[in-house]
């Protein structure tokens, strides 16, 4: 069967070795006789699993000792609401830098359990840039400030962190997690969708600084306060068995591969390849800050709506799928996440020169 080239912004395309080797395990893992679908979560088959992932991404992030790491359900959308229930709890005011839909919802949600504040936005420009940040725009009794790392609707990320003094930094990780070095340190939680860079859709990943867990509002939840995910090391309900086993082989995957620090090389080569393309394209454009490009996402117009809408369709009938840009931003996005091979963003620029000399 004849794979195609997938540019989804999520859920996105896996490594083949991984499919792979989940299609030779899937009637019976390592030859317990069933698949992982079929485990209980409580086997200690299972256990090596999920605590295996866990020591994988703790390895492969640099993960220090101080910080706690679980899988969730919920996606990161579950986050909005977990975050300030769990860490707006000292002066129950948090601070927010706007750079595109999904930190516009962080905002929102946030802001049903205390006072949120909008430090800068990038709105006035299609979100097409990260805002420039200083110390001073900060409010420094904030429980904490949050960003989005990496914007998979507008294709920008944030090459330097914002300085927040004390208060500490909440980052969504979604779009590029696992695709550059991150120095965990740095922030105070971290949280990630595991669809675009990790696994099927189903699990999330929680990063969290020891000392920022155990003081949730009175009010919350029990399947939304921390402690109770950490407590019971991310069982204390049936968890996405199946997306937690493929996420394990991915990390296998990358870790064979060298790990984040080859994993970014890799990602920052595919990149320029598409962005050199598009940079001196008469055809093309890219529609976000050179300083501020996504290495995940990147998003891109024609002249016309009918030539975005000629290019899609041509596309696809060669095997280049989902292509097409976010409503907001329109023409083309193409996502090459960690998954994605070079080949492929070779094959696609070499489209998109025959495509423009074609229709000059």
């Amino acid at each position: 069967m004849k794979r195609v080239y997938n540019f989804s912004a999520g859920p996105s395309m896996l490594p083949e070795e991984v499919l792979k080797k989940a299609a030779d395990q899937m009637l019976s893992y390592e030859g317990c006789g069933m698949s992982v679908m079929e485990m209980s979560h409580r086997s200690k088959v299972f256990e090596s699993i999920i605590y295996g992932a866990e020591e994988l991404l703790r390895e492969l992030m640099n993960i220090p000792e101080d910080y706690h790491v679980f899988f969730l359900q919920g996606g990161a959308s579950t986050q909005f609401s977990m975050v300030p229930l769990n860490l707006m709890n000292k002066n129950n005011k948090a601070d927010f830098v706007i750079t595109g839909q999904w930190s516009k919802k962080a905002f929102s949600e946030a802001s049903r359990y205390g006072d949120t504040r909008k430090v800068a936005s990038s709105e006035d420009s299609v979100f097409s840039y990260i805002p420039k940040l200083d110390k001073s725009m900060f409010d420094m009794d904030a429980d904490y400030v949050h960003i989005t790392h990496n914007n998979t609707i507008y294709g920008t990320r944030y090459t330097t962190l914002p300085d927040t003094g004390n208060v500490p930094l909440v980052a969504d990780i979604s779009s590029d997690v696992l695709s550059q070095n991150i120095d965990v340190s740095k922030f105070g939680l971290l949280y990630a969708g595991a669809q675009k860079n990790i696994a099927p859709a189903g699990v999330t990943i929680v990063i969290v600084k020891k000392d920022l867990v155990g003081n949730a509002m009175e009010s919350t939840p029990v399947m939304l306060n921390y402690s109770t995910h950490i407590k019971d090391r991310s069982m204390y309900n049936t968890p996405p068995c199946y997306c937690i086993y493929i996420m394990k082989l991915v990390l296998e995957w990358l870790k064979n591969l060298g790990g984040v620090s080859a994993m970014q090389t890799i990602n920052e080569e595919k990149a320029a390849i598409l962005y050199d393309f598009l940079d001196n394209s008469d055809m093309f454009k890219g529609t976000v800050v050179k300083e501020d490009r996504s290495l995940m996402n990147v998003p891109f117009i024609c002249p016309t709506e009918e030539l975005n809408a000629k290019f899609i369709s041509e596309a696809a009938e060669k095997g280049f799928v989902n292509l097409k840009g976010h409503r907001t931003v329109g023409g083309m996005r193409a996502s090459i996440y960690n998954a994605m091979p070079r080949e492929g963003v070779v094959k696609l620029v070499e489209f998109m020169k025959d495509f423009e000399s074609k229709n000059k």
